[in-house]
C-alpha cells in the first residue's frame, strides 16, 4: 500500500486540499507531486486556493475558470467542452452536520492527460475513491472512472433519499402524539431538502442525457475515448439517476400529503383540548355560581338549617356531577 502524501492545511477552521493519484498496475493508487503529475493522474482539489488553481492550470494546460466554476454552491449542472478538454459539473448530494441534506456542485475535468475533480468541500463521493476502493477503478481509464463518479453520485441519491424516508417515518409517529410545532418543522426541512435534491436530479439528468450524445457524437470520440462499455456505464447512470427521480418525486407527493393531513390533525387535537377545557370550566363554574348565591346578604333557603353548608355543598357536587354526565354523553371529554 502506498503511503498518502497530501498538500493539505487548516486555515480559519477551513479544509484546503490538493491530492493527485495514480493507478498502478497492481492496483493501489501512488500518490504523486504536481511536478511529477503523468498521464492518467487523478487531480483531486477541495476548496482548492488561489495559488493552486494557477499551479495546476498551468501544469495542465488549462482555462482557470473551468477549475474555479465548480467551486460556486449555486452553480447548475452542465457541460463544457473546449479543446479536447470536456467540463462536467453535476451536483451531488451531501449530509451536514445537524443531519440535513442539500445539494453540492462537483466539477469533473476530463482532459487529454488526465482527470481533475473539483469541489468547495469534502463529500463522500469523492471520499468513496480511496486506496481501500482502488480495486474498483483505474484513474488510467479516465472516461471509466469519470462515469464511475457520475454513477457513485446516482447511488448516493438513492442511499440518502432511503434515510430521509426512515426520518419522515420517525417524524411521522411523533406527530400522532404532539400538538407542536417542532415536528412540522422537522418536516419542513425534510421538504426542502427534496427540493434541493428534485432540481439537482433533473439538472443531472439533462447533463448525463448530452454527455450520451456526445458520447455517440464522431466529431469528439476520438478525444473523449468512449468505449462501447463506457456508454453502457453511461446508460446505467442515466437509469440510476432517473430512477432517482421518481423516488424523489414520490416522497415529496407524499410528503406534501402528509403535512397537510397531520396540520389538520392538529388543529384537530387543539380543538379537542379547547372543548375540554371549556366543559371543565362549565363543570367548575356551577359551585362557584351556587355558593356565590348562598353567600349573599339576602333570605335564602337552608339559611338556618344546621347542616345548610352540608346541604349546598352536596348540592354543588350533584350539579356539578350531572353536567359532566351532560358533557360526557356530548362527546366533551
Amino acid at each position: 500500500m502506498c503511503g498518502v502524501i497530501r498538500d493539505a492545511r487548516v486555515i480559519s477552521g477551513e479544509l484546503y486540499m490538493l491530492e493527485i493519484f495514480k493507478t498502478e498496475d497492481d492496483k493501489t493508487l501512488k500518490t504523486l507531486n504536481l511536478n511529477d503529475a503523468k498521464s492518467g493522474s487523478w487531480f483531486n482539489m477541495i476548496d482548492p486556493s488561489f495559488e493552486e488553481i494557477q499551479k495546476v492550470s498551468l501544469v495542465l494546460d488549462l482555462d482557470e475558470s473551468f477549475l474555479k466554476n465548480s467551486l460556486d454552491m449555486d452553480e447548475r449542472s452542465r457541460i463544457e467542452y473546449e479543446d479536447g478538454n470536456l467540463l462536467v459539473i453535476t451536483n451531488v448530494p451531501f449530509m451536514d452536520e445537524e443531519g440535513n441534506f442539500d445539494t453540492l456542485p462537483l466539477g469533473i475535468i476530463y482532459t487529454p492527460e488526465s482527470i481533475i475533480t473539483v469541489s468547495s468541500m469534502e463529500n463522500k463521493i469523492i471520499g468513496s475513491f480511496s486506496q481501500e476502493t482502488s480495486m474498483y477503478f483505474d484513474t488510467r481509464n479516465k472516461t471509466n472512472f469519470m462515469l464511475n463518479i457520475l454513477f457513485r453520485a446516482a447511488k448516493f441519491y438513492l442511499r440518502y433519499l432511503n434515510i430521509i424516508n426512515k426520518h419522515s417515518e420517525r417524524i411521522e409517529d411523533s406527530l400522532k402524539k404532539t400538538t407542536n410545532n417542532k415536528a412540522l418543522f422537522q418536516l419542513m426541512e425534510v421538504q426542502k431538502s427534496l427540493v434541493y435534491f428534485t432540481t439537482a436530479l433533473k439538472d443531472n439528468q439533462i447533463v448525463l442525457q448530452k454527455l450520451l450524445r456526445l458520447a455517440n457524437s464522431t466529431s469528439v470520440q476520438g478525444a473523449l475515448k468512449f468505449s462501447e462499455d463506457d456508454i453502457d456505464l453511461l446508460e446505467d447512470v442515466i437509469i440510476e439517476n432517473k430512477q432517482a427521480v421518481e423516488m424523489v418525486e414520490m416522497h415529496r407527493t407524499i410528503l406534501e400529503s402528509m403535512m397537510d393531513g397531520f396540520a389538520s390533525i392538529i388543529n384537530n387535537n387543539v380543538n379537542v383540548i379547547m372543548k375540554f377545557l371549556a366543559a371543565i370550566t362549565i363543570i367548575l363554574s356551577i359551585p362557584t355560581m351556587i355558593g356565590t348565591f348562598w353567600g349573599m346578604n339576602v333570605p335564602a333557603p337552608f339559611r338556618e338549617t344546621p347542616f345548610g353548608f352540608l346541604i349546598i355543598i352536596i348540592l354543588s357536587i350533584l350539579a356539578a356531577a350531572g353536567a359532566a354526565i351532560y358533557f360526557n354523553k356530548k362527546g366533551m371529554f
